[in-house]
C-alpha cells in the first residue's frame, strides 16, 4: 500500500515536491500570493468560458428530448427554462479581458454563476414536472435531472481551487439537491437519501483532492516561470508585468509608487578574482539581505546581471531617507575577501517624477543609478536629485 501511495504521489498528486510553505495556499485562497491568484483567475476564467460555450450549445439541443418525452405544456416550459440557462452560458462564454484590479473576484463570480445554473434548472424542473403521474421514460429523465447537482460537484475537479473554495462552492449545490428532493416529495431520511448523500460527498472529496493537486502544480510552475533560478528574486519578465500592474493601480488611486534601481558595486572584480561561483554567492547574499529590509508588499526583481529593481508601493519620496537608513543598517552581505558589499542606487517615484508610464519610471531610476556610480559608488540618488552616501562599506555584513 505504501508503495502504491508513493507512486500516486509522484505521478498524480505532486508532480513537484510539496513543501510546508505551500500548504496554507492549498487550504485557503487568501494565503496565495497576488501573482498566483492572478494566474489562477486566468485559468479559471478560461475554463469557465470553454465549458459555458459548450453548454450554450448542448443545453438547447436537449429540448428535443423534452419535447419527445413530456406533454406539450410541460415540455415547452422546460424548453423555456433551457433557453434561459443557455443565455446565461452565452454571457459567461463571451470573450472578456481579465480585470486588472480584482481578477480573482471576477473569476470566482463567473465560476459561481456557471455552477448555479444546473442546480437552479433542476429546482425549476421539479416545479414544472408533475411527479405524480409519470411513465417510464419520463421517470428516467426526471432521475437524470436529479443528478445535476452531483455532476456539478464532480465538475469542480477541473478547477485549481483551494480546499476552502471547494467547500464553499459545494454548499449551495448540496442545498439545491436537498431542496429538490423535498420538493419532489422525497423524505429527507438517512435510510432513503443516504446513498445519494454519500455519493455526492465522495464526488466533493475527489473534486477537492483534484483541485488542490492542480493548485499545487500550477503554483509550482508559476513560481519557476516567475523567479530567477539563481537568486529566487522575480525574473525581469515577471517583474515587468508586476510593475505594469502596480503602476496602473497607483495612478488610478493617486498613490505613490517608488522604484529603486540597484547595481552591485565592483561585481566584475568578484568574478575575476574569485570565480563565478563566488559571484553567484554574492548575488544570493545580496538578495537574502535585501529581503530582510523589504516590506511584505515590496517586489524584488533581478533586472539583469548584478542589477536589481525594487518596487516599493505606497512609498512616498519623503520616507526614502529612513528606508535607505534601514537598508544600510541591515547591510548587503560580505564580499569573498570579507569586505562589505555595497551598491549604487537610483530612485524614482511616479508622483514626484511625473512619469506617465512604468518604463519611464525605470529609465529615470536607471539614470540616477549611473549618476550615483559616477559620484563615487556606495551612494543613492533620490527623486529630488539629492545624492546620499550610504556607507555600506562600514556597515555590518
Amino acid at each position: 500500500m505504501s508503495r502504491l501511495w508513493k507512486t500516486l504521489s509522484q505521478h498524480i498528486v505532486a508532480p513537484t515536491q510539496l513543501n510546508l510553505e505551500q500548504i496554507p495556499g492549498l487550504l485557503a485562497p487568501f494565503r496565495r500570493s497576488a501573482a498566483i491568484r492572478r494566474h489562477a483567475a486566468a485559468v479559471i476564467i478560461a475554463r469557465v468560458q470553454f465549458i459555458s460555450a459548450l453548454f450554450a450549445l448542448l443545453v438547447p439541443l436537449w429540448s428535443l428530448v423534452d419535447l419527445w418525452v413530456f406533454d406539450g405544456a410541460t415540455a415547452w416550459s422546460l424548453v423555456g427554462l433551457r433557453f434561459v440557462s443557455a443565455a446565461v452560458f452565452v454571457i459567461l462564454a463571451w470573450p472578456r479581458e481579465l480585470s486588472s484590479i480584482r481578477p480573482y473576484a471576477q473569476a470566482m463570480t463567473m465560476l459561481l454563476c456557471m455552477l448555479l445554473v444546473p442546480p437552479l434548472f433542476y429546482l425549476g424542473s421539479v416545479q414544472i414536472i408533475d411527479a405524480s403521474a409519470l411513465d417510464a421514460w419520463q421517470q428516467l429523465v426526471v432521475r437524470l435531472y436529479a443528478f445535476m447537482p452531483t455532476i456539478v460537484l464532480g465538475g469542480l475537479a477541473i478547477f485549481p481551487l483551494t480546499a476552502l473554495e471547494m467547500l464553499l462552492f459545494s454548499l449551495p449545490v448540496l442545498a439545491a439537491a436537498g431542496i429538490g428532493a423535498v420538493a419532489s416529495g422525497a423524505e429527507l431520511a438517512l435510510e432513503q437519501q443516504g446513498a445519494m448523500l454519500w455519493f455526492m460527498l465522495m464526488m466533493m472529496g475527489v473534486a477537492m483532492f483534484s483541485g488542490m493537486s492542480q493548485s499545487h502544480y500550477m503554483e509550482s510552475l508559476v513560481q519557476k516561470a516567475m523567479t530567477d533560478p539563481l537568486t529566487g528574486a522575480f525574473s525581469r519578465r515577471s517583474g515587468a508585468e508586476a510593475l505594469e500592474l502596480m503602476f496602473r493601480l497607483a495612478v488610478m488611486a493617486g498613490k505613490p509608487l517608488t522604484v529603486m534601481f540597484l547595481d552591485l558595486d565592483r561585481f566584475k572584480a568578484i568574478n575575476d578574482g574569485y570565480g563565478h561561483d563566488a559571484g553567484d554567492e554574492a548575488l544570493r547574499t545580496l538578495v537574502a539581505h535585501l529581503r530582510r529590509t523589504l516590506r511584505r508588499g515590496d517586489v524584488l526583481v533581478r533586472w539583469g546581471g548584478e542589477e536589481f529593481l525594487v518596487i516599493l508601493p505606497e512609498m512616498p519620496a519623503d520616507q526614502l531617507p529612513s528606508f535607505l537608513a534601514r537598508l544600510r543598517d541591515g547591510g548587503l552581505g560580505l564580499r569573498p575577501d570579507g569586505a562589505a558589499l555595497s551598491a549604487s542606487i537610483g530612485i524614482a517615484e511616479c508622483l514626484a517624477d511625473g512619469a506617465d508610464d512604468w518604463q519611464k519610471l525605470v529609465s529615470i531610476a536607471d539614470q540616477r543609478m549611473y549618476a550615483a556610480k559616477q559620484g563615487g559608488r556606495d551612494r543613492a540618488v533620490l527623486p529630488d536629485g539629492t545624492m546620499l552616501a550610504l556607507g555600506f562599506s562600514t556597515a555590518a555584513g
